[in-house]
């Protein structure tokens, strides 16, 4: 197991977090963490880089899990705007698309799951309000691995949602759709 050092306010944060006896990560965006391969059900997941992941699916949202440890070690927070994935490293930010409606939203990725067949990812609670999928319960998406700016990634790791991003166009959605309904379930 590799020891990461920590300096600055990463290092007062962990401990400040260490005195409050909630044993929970600090959040952070490092490490980045990959991790081994895992089953689950059945099913193999092997956690990869993939700098250029772009995928079409259905995402789900779970928020009942209040204050429960993520993957990475962090406080769950059904409110903030964050997802679990079964493979992308974590943390990850990803553009998430609703493909019934063109809406977009920037997430951030520190968790594992969903395990349903044919989910891509998992919203929580705050991340489907902001996309408009909550009602649903589940919907057509488009998950793209992105690189927010600084200012983005601050809100995210703050619980607040990064800067709106305009909706994908009708045409755009249509050739989404349809890439869709020819992939694999």
């Amino acid at each position: 197991m590799r020891m990461h050092a920590m300096t600055g306010p990463a290092a007062l944060a962990f401990l400040l977090s260490a005195c409050a006896g909630n044993n929970f990560r600090p959040v952070a965006d490092t490490p980045i963490r990959i991790g081994p391969a895992y089953a689950i059900r059945g099913t193999t997941y092997v956690p990869a880089a993939a700098p250029g992941y772009d995928a079409l699916g259905y995402a789900s949202w779970y928020g009942s899990e209040s204050g429960n440890r993520t993957a990475n070690g962090e406080q769950f927070r059904p409110g903030w705007i964050t997802a679990a994935h079964t493979t992308l490293p974590l943390p990850t930010y990803v553009e998430v698309t609703a493909l019934d409606t063109g809406r977009r939203i920037i997430v951030r990725v520190n968790d594992r799951g969903p395990f349903a067949q044919g989910r891509i990812i998992d919203l929580s609670r705050g991340a489907a309000e902001l996309l408009g999928i909550k009602a649903q319960g589940h919907a057509a998406v488009r998950v793209r691995r992105v690189e927010p700016s600084e200012k983005d990634r601050e809100r995210l790791r703050r619980g607040r949602p990064a800067a709106s991003l305009e909706r994908v166009s009708q045409s755009a959605l249509q050739k989404l759709r349809a890439q869709q309904s020819v992939a694999p379930r």
